[in-house]
C-alpha cells in the first residue's frame, strides 16, 4: 500500500506500517512518537470518548468520519482519567470548535494528554487496507520540523510485539476501590447523584468506562468498584446483590490467567454476573469457551447485532479486536446475540442462572442506545434473588 513520496510542503507527522508502508500528514496534538496496534472506528459522532475509552489502550484510532474535532473538547465527556488511546489518525485537520458545550479544541485536549494526531491522511485507502491486511503495528510521530528516521519508524512498528498475549487491563485499572453514585447525563441538569439504597453491585474494573457505572447507577445500583486484581475475598467482603464484569483492553486470555479464576469462584455463589466486552470474553472463558484475535476487530456506533432469543435487531456500539469463538461455547451456555456484519458471537448466558454478557457496549457514550435495557435486566435479577 505505497502511497508514494512526500508532498511538496514538508510533513510534519508520519505513520510507519510494520509492512514499511509510510503516510505522510499534518501533525497535531503532542510531539514525539510511539507504537501501537492500528485500528478504526466509523463512528460519526464521540471522538473524546473513543480516545478516553481504556479499551483502546496500545491502539492508534484512524476515524473513517472526516469532520474529526468540529465540536471540540468538554471534560464531561471523557470516558477515564486519561487518554488510552495511543494516537488519532484523520482525514482533515481538525477546525475551531463550533458546540455550546466545548470548553477546549482536540488539538490542544492532546498536547494535555501526550498524544499524537496526524491529519492530511487518505483514511479511506487506510480503512481499505486495514479491513483486507488486518490490523497493522505502527509507529506514528509528529515533528513541527517534519525530521523523521524512517527507517527507525518502520523498525519500531515492526519490533512492536503486539496486542496477542498483552495484559492491559493491569494498566488501565483503578489504583484502589471507591464507590461510584453519579448518574447518566441528562437535560436540562446534566449529571446527577443517585441518593438513597439501592442493589449492592460489585463491579471489576479491567478499564471501565465512566458511562456504564451512570448507568448502573441510574439504574438503581450502589455501586462499589474494585480493581481488575481483586479476590474473591475482596469482592465478597461488600456483600455484593450482583457482580459486573466490565470492558478493558489487551488480550483476554492473558487478563483471565488472574481474573477467570475469581471469576469462576463467583459463579459458585449463585450471584447475578453481567459482564460488557472484555467482561463477556472473560465470562466466556470462565465457562470454558475460548477467545480468538480478529482481522480487524469491530470500532463504531453503527454495528447491526441480532437477539436470537426474540429476533430483535439492535444498533449497537462496539469496540473489540478478540472474539468470543462460539464454536467452544459448552453445553448450558446460549448464544443469545450475533452480529449481521459477520455472525460473530455477541452474547451469551446462562441456561440456568442470571448469568450474562455482551460483546457490545449499551452504555453508548458514543452511540445508539437500543440495548440500555439491559441494566434494567441485570437489576430485575438481582431483585427476583432478594425476593426468593
Amino acid at each position: 500500500m505505497a502511497q508514494g513520496t512526500p508532498p511538496a510542503a514538508k510533513p510534519t507527522a508520519c505513520l510507519a506500517l510494520a509492512d514499511g508502508t509510510v503516510i505522510f500528514g499534518h501533525g497535531f496534538g503532542a510531539h514525539g512518537e510511539t507504537v501501537a496496534e492500528l485500528c478504526f472506528n466509523t463512528a460519526m459522532t464521540g471522538y473524546q470518548e473513543i480516545m478516553t475509552d481504556p479499551s483502546y489502550a496500545g491502539q492508534v484510532v484512524t476515524f473513517t468520519f472526516p469532520h474529526i474535532g468540529n465540536t471540540g473538547i468538554t471534560p464531561e465527556d471523557d470516558e477515564a482519567r486519561v487518554s488510552f488511546a495511543a494516537g488519532i489518525v484523520v482525514k482533515w485537520d481538525p477546525t475551531e470548535p463550533s458546540n455550546w458545550r466545548a470548553t477546549g479544541d482536540l488539538a490542544a485536549w492532546l498536547v494535555k494528554q501526550g498524544r499524537i494526531g496526524i491529519g492530511g491522511v487518505d483514511t479511506r485507502r487506510l480503512t481499505r487496507a486495514i479491513r483486507q491486511q488486518g490490523a497493522p503495528n505502527v509507529a506514528i510521530a509528529h515533528d513541527p520540523d517534519g525530521n523523521f528516521d524512517i527507517g527507525a519508524l518502520v523498525a519500531r512498528a515492526r519490533a512492536f510485539s503486539g496486542l496477542e498475549g498483552l495484559d492491559l487491563a493491569r494498566d488501565v485499572t483503578c489504583a484502589q476501590s471507591y464507590a461510584w453514585d453519579e448518574m447518566r447525563w441528562a437535560w436540562p441538569d446534566g449529571y446527577t447523584r443517585r441518593t438513597g439504597p439501592g442493589h449492592r453491585v460489585v463491579a471489576i474494573d479491567y478499564g471501565a468506562k465512566r458511562n456504564i457505572l451512570r448507568s448502573l447507577a441510574s439504574a438503581g445500583c450502589s455501586v462499589r468498584v474494585l480493581p481488575a486484581t481483586a479476590t474473591l475475598d475482596e469482592v465478597l467482603a461488600h456483600d455484593p446483590e450482583g457482580v459486573f464484569l466490565s470492558n478493558g483492553p489487551g488480550d483476554p486470555a492473558a487478563t483471565g490467567l488472574y481474573a477467570v479464576p475469581v471469576i469462576k469462584a463467583l459463579l459458585e455463589r449463585d450471584l447475578p454476573v453481567f459482564g460488557i466486552c472484555l467482561g463477556h470474553q472473560m465470562l466466556a472463558l470462565a465457562l470454558g469457551a475460548r477467545t480468538v484475535k480478529m482481522n480487524h476487530g469491530h470500532h463504531g456506533a453503527n454495528h447491526p447485532v441480532k437477539d436470537l432469543e426474540t429476533g430483535k435487531v439492535e444498533i449497537t456500539s462496539m469496540n473489540h479486536g478478540f472474539t468470543v469463538d462460539s464454536q467452544t461455547l459448552p453445553a448450558g451456555v446460549l448464544e443469545t446475540h450475533v452480529s449481521l456484519f459477520d455472525g460473530s458471537n455477541c452474547g451469551i448466558r446462562l441456561q440456568d442462572r442470571p448469568v450474562f454478557s455482551v460483546q457490545y457496549h449499551p452504555e453508548a457514550s458514543p452511540g445508539p442506545q437500543d440495548s440500555a435495557y439491559l441494566f434494567d435486566r441485570f437489576v430485575a435479577a438481582m431483585a427476583a434473588r432478594s425476593a426468593a
